[in-house]
């Protein structure tokens, strides 16, 4: 898989397109890991792409960023970090709105296989996030 088609997952993932829309650059077992609280349970590239496009709910503005990319072939992987932003301005999420901003950076490493991502790992500091958002 190309950097390019790398960063189409990544982008539809990242605009909450949800996996019908990610699902053509995955093979069909792909898998997810984080250790970010939130997405503790969440072990399917399916289901965090679903979970992606639920974050535009409270925070429709939610937006990124992105800093560096970078491939490294020999093992097949490609990262992205980013920067995320919105704004918790409308119903949904673990509380009720309150219009408290993030900005929090990420990191996607994707393993590929075949020229298909595989497995992806999500490296996120959540708490620090759910603070800025007022939901902790």
């Amino acid at each position: 898989m190309s950097k390019v088609k790398a960063m189409e997952f990544f982008q539809a993932c990242e605009e909450g397109k949800g996996w019908k829309n990610c699902k053509k650059y995955c093979t069909d077992s792909a898998s997810f890991s984080s250790q970010a609280e939130p997405l503790k349970d969440i072990t399917t590239l399916e289901a965090y792409s679903d979970w992606m496009s639920g974050i535009y709910t409270p925070m429709p503005n939610a937006a990124y960023e992105i800093k560096s990319i970078s491939t490294n072939e020999d093992s097949s992987h490609v990262s992205v970090f980013a920067v995320f932003t919105g704004t918790h301005s409308e119903e949904g999420g673990p509380v009720p709105p309150t219009g408290n901003s993030v900005r929090t950076d990420y990191v996607y490493v994707m393993e590929l296989v075949e020229e298909k991502i595989n497995h992806m790992t999500k490296i996120w500091n959540s708490e620090e996030a759910n603070k800025q958002l007022g939901w902790q």
